[in-house]
């Protein structure tokens, strides 16, 4: 579906018509290029490392689709229920460096290395500001777990064993102490002063940890023909492309959950919208479930859909101007987002 709606998306900018021969409306072309590719000769360099070669669209493919264990898609209905499930989240994302090294050294091909050098260099510089921002939002929800977070972004009020918390300045001052208040106003983007900017860091940060435009410079094709995947084809290649969409979708759920409210939907949560009872955290209703599920699906599509209208809407920028937005703004503006934070959390209890 991403991979249709990508050509759909990219012929709408460039007006041009996309796939439209296969299916009605070009809908089963996705299906055909999989065909193909499955049907494709696996093709492995003479010279290759063949275990490293082989072994690295695996480990690309593992590392990105084992993020998706601990997202909680409702306030019932989740994978693991780890306690530590954002730390988990960004360690097991990072192996995907290992993978893509691999795949650069053991094609023994120099546009295949210089490619995966670019990549390796990029997504760790660009983890910073996203580890950063994840920091911001532990700072204020004092917890790791993402369901915890999501709860939290459904209140305006909260009552717990320590006393009152206030998620909202001013809040007790207009006398609301409520635990049954929700909507967008409660999200973590509109939670803390300094969110909305930590939010645009998060997201900017998230393009280049996907590889997506205008920071794709280790699959830049007028250079490196195609990056640390050149030698790699048929259904290793899909592999490895099927990993990039499915990073896309993985830090467009992140930034959902962390800063759009998750499966909170942008009412106040009264009547059949009502996904629990706060006080206890007891799951509501079926039809509570599959709003949530529509919420936190629906805002990490359009999180994924602005990734595409960007990736064809600016152009890529160069290695050095890539890096310096890295290490001279992102990175030091989200230490400064990291103190303010502290100061803003001090300030709640």
């Amino acid at each position: 579906m991403a991979i249709y709606a990508e050509r759909k998306v990219s012929a709408f900018i460039q007006d041009r018509y996309g796939p439209m021969e296969v299916g009605p409306y070009g809908l089963l072309q996705t299906v055909a290029d999989l065909l193909k590719l499955i049907q494709k000769e696996d093709i492995v360099p003479q010279k290759a490392d063949k275990p490293l070669y082989k072994l690295a669209p695996i480990i690309i493919f593992t590392a990105v689709f084992a993020g998706f264990a601990v997202l909680p898609v409702t306030s019932g209905f989740m994978g693991s229920t780890t306690e530590v499930g954002v730390f988990y989240l960004l360690a097991i994302v990072s192996l995907d460096v290992v993978g893509i090294l691999m795949a650069g050294w053991g094609s023994n091909s120099k546009y295949a290395l210089l490619g995966a050098m670019r990549s390796v260099a990029q997504i760790i510089s660009y983890e910073i500001p996203i580890a950063l921002m994840v920091v911001c939002i532990t700072l204020i929800s004092q917890t790791l777990n993402l369901q915890e977070i999501i709860f939290q972004q459904g209140i305006l009020w909260s009552e717990t064993e320590e006393g009152a918390q206030n998620y909202l300045f001013g809040i007790k001052a207009l006398g609301i102490e409520t635990t049954t208040i929700g909507g967008f106003l409660t999200w973590n983007i509109l939670r803390s002063p300094t969110m909305l900017v930590g939010f645009l860091i998060f997201f900017v940060a998230s393009l280049a940890e996907s590889n997506r435009a205008p920071f794709d410079i280790p699959e830049a094709e007028s250079e490196l023909v195609g990056g640390f995947h050149t030698e790699y084809s048929g259904f290793r290649w899909s592999m490895v492309m099927l990993a990039e969409y499915g990073m896309m979708l993985l830090v467009s759920f992140l930034g959902a959950i962390l800063f759009l409210g998750g499966w909170n939907s942008f009412f106040p949560n009264i009547g059949p919208l009502k996904l629990a009872d706060w006080t206890t955290g007891v799951p509501g209703t079926l039809a509570g479930h599959l709003w949530g599920a529509f919420w936190l699906i629906g805002k990490a599509l359009i999180l994924v859909l602005i990734q595409m209208w960007v990736r064809w809407t600016f152009p890529r920028l160069r290695l050095d101007q890539l890096m310096q937005l890295s290490w001279k703004f992102l990175t030091p503006t989200a230490i400064i987002l990291v103190l303010l934070s502290a100061i803003w959390r001090l300030l709640m209890i």
